[in-house]
């Protein structure tokens, strides 16, 4: 028999047990966490530790030796790489699995409950999905051009990107020609990056830019605009400086079907990320509420009425709550411009106190959460202040559902009657999720 070989100095082999919150593999060894990237599962993979810390260690993966059934070939040549997604190496249905037990094990930790039933998670496409994200653009003097791209996992440095499969098209196929785009700019060290808005009728990118533009940087970008058929902006400060090309600009607008009218938004807005997800969300948010024509509603954090104007059509009245006055105004115009007359929307920081506000003193047999990752404590009293019948809440921070849903159980006497996840973000270790709560008997 010939003689093993001993690995390379500093490379260990390890048993991975599980996956962390950001999608890597984790092993224990002496006792000592180890969160390995690129690893999975039932996994014994050679590893390298890159950090040392006083909790933990973080490493990589050099080679895998016996690999899970569930790891599959990733799509993207970049994937690795990229920090655009975390989990492309690991089948679909074992994302959702992952995903699911992450919220579980953060519930019970956290917040100390669980649900009484679990929902079929809810998923959409896994390609192409991405309609909304934010795209570093640097001149990078050692390669002696332009990158446009996500960051490099665990690096402030930008991925040398051609195409990204998750980005809604045509955007995906368009990461190499806006690179050369910018690079061929007098302005092509002063562009900061490239803000996505894929809507239904249009694709908006909109430009950060240090310096105004030369009169031949303007006539490539229109060229660009034209060949392509995306609408650029121009963006010189904060979002009151977003200007179009080629004004007039094309509302941007997303299709639900409650909507004969879509809901528009500019190409700064928060939408949801995931177009063909965000439907279903909405049909499942209606569904758990259970609403009826006589309710009145309340809708927090509403932003442009994504959730407030088809629930408007099922119930006799909503109350709609946004901290961003752009939002409450355009979720007051998608109103109108879908005949809606029996939805109001009311401009407050959530996170402060409003309860002397005309909307907080009124009753609701129904509440709405969406909250950002910071969650949604502070408003809970006014939330629950009426004794709704039912709270539906969308979580985009499991930590923070968890969290609240204590709160809601064990304070402010509600029953935790079912919970699941949306795979808003497939390929990412980013999870979302949506939970019904019940007034207690």
């Amino acid at each position: 028999m010939g003689r093993r070989l001993k690995p390379p100095a500093g490379i260990e082999t390890a048993e991975i047990e599980s996956l962390d919150h950001e999608g890597r593999g984790v092993a224990r060894i002496g006792g000592k966490t180890v969160f390995v990237d690129g690893a999975l599962p039932g996994e014994l993979v050679r590893m390298q530790r890159i950090r040392r810390r006083r909790r933990h260690d973080e490493a990589v993966t050099v080679e895998v030796l016996r690999p899970a059934l569930e790891r599959v070939t990733p799509r993207c040549p970049h994937f690795g790489t990229c920090g655009g997604c975390a989990l492309q190496h690991l089948d679909h249905a074992a994302q959702l699995a992952a995903k699911g037990r992450i919220v579980a094990e953060e519930l019970s930790r956290i917040g100390g409950v669980l649900p009484e039933r679990w929902l079929p998670p809810l998923a959409g496409p896994i390609w192409s999905y991405r309609r909304r994200a934010r795209l570093g653009c640097k001149f990078v003097d050692r390669k002696g051009r332009v990158l446009v791209g996500f960051r490099e996992r665990g690096s402030p440095l930008i991925a040398d990107l051609r195409q990204c499969e998750v980005l809604a098209a045509p955007v995906g196929k368009l990461i190499a020609d806006l690179a050369a785009l910018i690079g061929g700019l007098d302005l092509c060290r002063r562009v900061a990056q490239i803000e996505v808005a894929a809507a239904e009728n249009a694709t908006a990118l909109v430009l950060r830019i240090l310096d105004d533009p030369t009169p031949g940087d303007l006539a490539a970008l229109r060229e660009f605009e034209s060949r392509h058929g995306v609408a650029l902006y121009l963006q010189r400060g904060g979002l009151d400086t977003v200007q179009p090309l080629s004004p007039p600009a094309v509302p941007l607008r997303y299709d639900l079907p409650e909507l004969p009218s879509g809901i528009e938004f500019a190409p700064t807005d928060f939408v949801q990320v995931n177009g063909e997800l965000n439907r279903l969300m909405v049909a499942q948010a209606l569904l758990l509420l259970e609403p009826l024509e006589g309710d009145q509603a309340l809708d927090l954090f509403c932003g442009l009425g994504n959730f407030s104007l088809p629930l408007a059509r099922r119930v006799a009245a909503v109350a709609g709550v946004e901290g961003d006055a752009a939002l409450v105004a355009r979720a007051g115009a998608n109103a109108a411009r879908n005949g809606i007359q029996n939805a109001r929307f009311h401009l407050a920081d959530l996170a402060a106190e409003v309860q002397q506000q005309p909307w907080a003193k009124d009753r609701y047999d129904l509440v709405l959460l969406d909250p950002p990752r910071a969650g949604a404590r502070e408003i809970l009293p006014i939330a629950v202040a009426s004794r709704p019948r039912r709270i539906v809440y969308v979580s985009c921070h499991a930590g923070t559902l968890a969290r609240d849903a204590g709160i809601l159980v064990e304070s402010l006497g509600y029953r935790f009657a079912a919970a699941g996840i949306m795979d808003m973000f497939p390929h990412t270790a980013h999870v979302e999720s949506i939970a019904v709560f019940e007034r207690a008997a």
